[in-house]
């Protein structure tokens, strides 16, 4: 570090492996998925079953991107808006698998039991979740390798008049 300068120049965290990234986003996205697969039955007694699976996709989706950037992938912050449209997106995604293996279902048992229904809602947010992993880590939260490589600009600031006020 040189005198002038104002900060040092520091790497980008890299971030918590593939497997800890992992385990982090099974642990905090399952437990949510869990607390979702009980409250969309719950919310599916006042309104229809899609409708009640798109307001908790929702919320959970709101509540696990704040999660997984703090703590999945070690961003250290919360999401930000980019992040966050762009994994509303892979929960598009994961909310037409949950709608479409439930609607199968029904299609081949027109009246299942909660335990069945619960069973194939978890198994379909679970394969969703696996691609919701590997987009969130690839692509959303993927840390950029050139902009870790460089250092942080700095302004010059040496032609700026600075404003000098008595306290």
């Amino acid at each position: 570090m040189t005198p002038l300068a104002h900060t040092p120049a520091v790497a980008a965290p890299a971030g918590p492996g593939p497997v800890a990234s992992f385990l982090r986003f099974a642990a905090l996205g399952g437990g949510v998925g869990v607390l979702s697969g009980l409250a969309v039955p719950l919310l599916a007694v006042t309104m229809p079953w899609a409708a009640a699976n798109a307001v908790v996709t929702a919320a959970s989706t709101l509540l696990c991107t704040e999660l997984h950037a703090r703590f999945t992938f070690g961003r250290g912050r919360g999401a930000g808006w980019r992040e966050h449209w762009q994994s509303a997106g892979s929960a598009a995604a994961a909310y037409l698998t949950t709608c479409v293996a439930v609607w199968v279902l029904h299609l081949l048992q027109p009246s299942p039991g909660l335990l069945t229904e619960q069973l194939v809602y978890l198994g379909a947010c679970g394969l969703a979740g696996t691609g919701r992993f590997l987009v969130l880590r690839c692509c959303v939260f993927a840390v950029r390798r050139d902009r870790a490589a460089r250092p942080p600009a700095r302004r010059n600031t040496a032609g700026v008049p600075a404003l000098v006020t008595a306290a």
